[in-house]
């Protein structure tokens, strides 16, 4: 197993944690490649450039598809593997090594295969999702499975908290697996991809929130896309209201015209009417201003017994 040199494609948390797992094993890892972070992103993450420095590994960033190949060529790798790396790997760097290319996926393949698949589970109210280990193909999520682990979704999950579970069970994964890919030893099962689903990148602009829709998937949404993410959203007197935190106050039933604020809790929550049941919304913030509970964020357009209806 320690000869068997690691080409590695991380970034993110899980990135860390899986290239501080394959450290811990002795594995000798060539090269990472890796991303910059981002300004306008809220960064929480380890670096995984930072582990690669501390432990002498060369960190590149960002390369093209040209120089890429010509990296990964001269580096002679036995394997790679792509942990929370945000671009596609072309199939002419897959084949450069010999005991196969392997990616992380947090998802139980062959369902959400593609973008934000944390948050797509969250919004679409799934109760179960997971991470899978899989070779990589051509087409992104695609190869087949090596093995994977699940995990159950709670109501008191947000993405983060939800990304959180993932991360020990990706480790889990790689302890297991590695030696086995090693040893030429590890479990191959076909993707069946007609009997799972695709999700494309989610956009800021795909946290607005429609009250005319059920509490149950407006409550979904804004824990899918809350901190670190940019947040749902809907627009009061023309001003933008993020919305952080939410519960639903009842799934059933109709309180008044979608959107209206039908009272205030004790601890200073809006309870508003969705197109079914309610929405507690606990903890919102006009565009520019200060995050607060949802009473103290909404006198800023007046009192709160005249906002009748968001936009």
């Amino acid at each position: 197993m320690k000869s068997a040199r690691c080409a590695l494609f991380a970034y993110h948390e899980m990135g860390y944690a899986c290239m501080e797992a394959l450290l811990k094993m002795g594995a000798p890892i060539a090269a990472l490649f890796t991303h910059r972070d981002d300004a306008h992103e809220e960064i929480w993450w380890r670096s995984c450039a930072e582990l690669a420095a501390r432990h002498g590994v060369p960190a590149h960033f960002d390369d093209s598809v040209d120089a890429l190949g010509a990296k990964i060529s001269a580096l002679k790798p036995a394997l790679l593997y792509s942990f929370s790396y945000r671009h596609l790997i072309p199939a002419s760097v897959l084949e450069l090594a010999p005991l196969g290319a392997f990616n992380l996926h947090p998802s139980l393949l062959p369902a959400y295969r593609g973008r934000a698949p944390v948050n797509w589970v969250l919004v679409n109210g799934e109760r179960e999702t997971g991470v899978s280990l899989h070779y990589m193909v051509a087409r992104a999520d695609a190869g087949d499975i090596v093995g994977q682990r699940a995990v159950a979704i709670d109501d008191t999950d947000n993405a983060l908290t939800l990304y959180r579970k993932l991360i020990p069970l990706g480790v889990d994964l790689i302890e297991e697996l590695h030696p086995k890919i090693v040893a030429g030893t590890a479990p191959r099962r076909k993707m069946e991809i007609s009997k799972g689903s695709y999700f494309g990148r989610r956009r800021p602009d795909d946290g607005k929130i429609d009250w005319h829709w059920p509490a149950r998937r407006i409550f979904n949404l804004v824990r899918a896309v809350t901190h670190p993410y940019p947040g749902a959203f809907c627009f009061v007197g023309g001003r933008k209201l993020l919305v952080w935190e939410a519960k639903i106050g009842a799934e059933n039933g109709t309180c008044g015209a979608p959107g209206r604020v039908v009272r205030e809790s004790a601890d200073g929550g809006l309870e508003i009417a969705a197109g079914e049941g309610i929405v507690v919304v606990e903890v919102a913030q006009f565009e520019g201003g200060v995050e607060s509970i949802a009473r103290e964020a909404l006198s800023q357009a007046g009192r709160v017994a005249d906002i009748i209806q968001f936009d």
